[in-house]
C-alpha cells in the first residue's frame, strides 16, 4: 500500500541549497528581472505613442513584450520573495495556477515568434499583396491565435498532471512549479502521463522552431535574387534580431524537457537560462540596432524636455 494524502500545499526548495549566495542571486535576479521589465514596457509604450511605429511588425513586437513580461510575472516575483523568505510554500491552486500560465505564456510567445517570422517572410517575399494580407484585423486575428493555442496546449497539459495523487513529501526541486519537478512527487507511475506532457511540449517548441526556418530559407533566397544593396540591407537588420532571439529561445527552452531524468545536474540552474537570461536579451537584442525604436524613444524625449520646460 502506497502512503498517500491529499497534498494541499508544496514546498519550493528552489535555490536553498546554495544558501550562501542568496543574497548576491537576489540581488542579480532583481536587476535582470527590472532591465527586462524597463525594457519591455518601453517597447510597450513607444509603439502605442509613435504614430510610425504603427505597423504590423511592432504590432507583434508589442504584442511579445506584452506576453514576455506576464510570462516572467508568472515566476519572478515568487523567486524573488522565496531567495528572502525561508518559507517557501505555496498552495496547490497556487501551483496549478502558475504552471498553468507559465505553461501558456510559453507557448504564446512559441507562437508570437512564428508569427513574427511569417510577417517577415509576407513583407519580404509577397511585398505587394502585404498590406492586404497583414491588416489590423489579420494582426488581431494572429495575435488571439497565438493566446488561445498557447493556453489550451497549457490546459490540457496542466490538467494530466494535477490528475495524479501526490505522496509526502512534498517538496518541489525546483524554484517554481515546473512540471516535471511536479510530477516526481506522483504516489503512482506518472511516466506516461510525464511522456504524454513532454512530447506535447517539446513537439511544439521543434514545430514553431522549424516553421521559423522554414521562413527564413525562402526570406533567404528572396533577399539574395534582390539586385539593390539598398534593398538587401533593409531586409536584414529587422530579421537578423528576430532570428536571433528565436534561436536564443529554441534553444534554452527545450533543455529541461530533453534532458534525462537520470543525467544528473541542478534543474533550478538549468532553468535560470529560459526563465530569466532569455526574457532579458529578447527585448535587448530586438531595439539594439533597431532605428525606428531608437527614433521614437528620442521624439519621446525631446518631447519631456519640452515640457518641463
Amino acid at each position: 500500500m502506497i502512503n498517500q494524502t491529499i497534498l494541499q500545499e508544496f514546498i519550493l526548495i528552489g535555490f536553498s541549497a546554495y544558501p550562501l549566495v542568496q543574497t548576491c542571486l537576489f540581488v542579480v535576479f532583481l536587476c535582470l528581472y527590472m532591465v527586462t521589465l524597463a525594457s519591455n514596457l518601453t517597447i510597450m509604450g513607444l509603439t502605442w505613442a509613435d504614430r510610425y511605429l504603427h505597423t504590423p511588425m511592432y504590432y507583434f513586437l508589442s504584442a511579445l513584450s506584452f506576453s514576455e513580461t506576464c510570462y516572467t510575472l508568472t515566476i519572478i516575483p515568487k523567486m524573488l520573495v522565496d531567495l528572502l523568505d525561508k518559507d517557501n510554500r505555496i498552495s496547490d491552486i497556487g501551483c496549478g495556477l502558475q504552471m498553468c500560465f507559465f505553461l501558456g505564456l510559453g507557448g504564446t510567445n512559441c507562437i508570437l515568434l512564428t508569427v513574427m517570422g511569417y510577417d517577415r517572410f509576407l513583407a519580404i517575399c509577397n511585398a505587394l499583396k502585404y498590406p492586404l494580407l497583414m491588416t489590423n484585423v489579420a494582426c488581431g486575428q494572429h495575435v488571439a491565435t497565438a493566446w488561445v493555442g498557447g493556453f489550451l496546449i497549457s490546459l490540457i497539459e496542466t490538467t494530466l498532471i494535477f490528475r495524479v495523487s501526490f505522496c509526502i513529501p512534498n517538496l518541489i526541486r525546483h524554484f517554481f512549479c515546473h512540471m516535471r519537478a511536479v510530477l516526481r512527487l506522483s504516489c503512482t507511475d506518472s511516466n506516461f502521463t510525464e511522456f504524454i506532457v513532454t512530447l506535447m511540449s517539446v513537439s511544439g517548441l521543434l514545430g514553431t522552431f522549424l516553421l521559423i526556418l522554414l521562413t527564413y530559407v525562402f526570406i533567404l533566397s528572396s533577399v539574395l535574387k534582390t539586385p539593390s544593396a539598398e534593398g538587401k540591407q533593409k531586409a536584414f537588420p529587422p530579421c537578423a534580431s528576430h532570428l536571433t532571439v528565436a534561436i536564443i529561445h529554441f534553444v534554452f527552452a527545450p533543455v529541461v524537457y530533453l534532458k534525462p531524468e537520470n543525467s544528473g545536474g541542478d534543474d533550478t540552474l538549468i532553468a535560470v537560462p529560459y526563465t530569466i537570461i532569455t526574457p532579458f536579451l529578447s527585448p535587448i537584442i530586438f531595439t539594439l540596432r533597431n532605428k525606428d525604436i531608437k527614433n521614437a524613444f528620442r521624439k519621446i524625449m525631446r518631447k519631456t524636455v519640452v515640457l518641463k520646460k
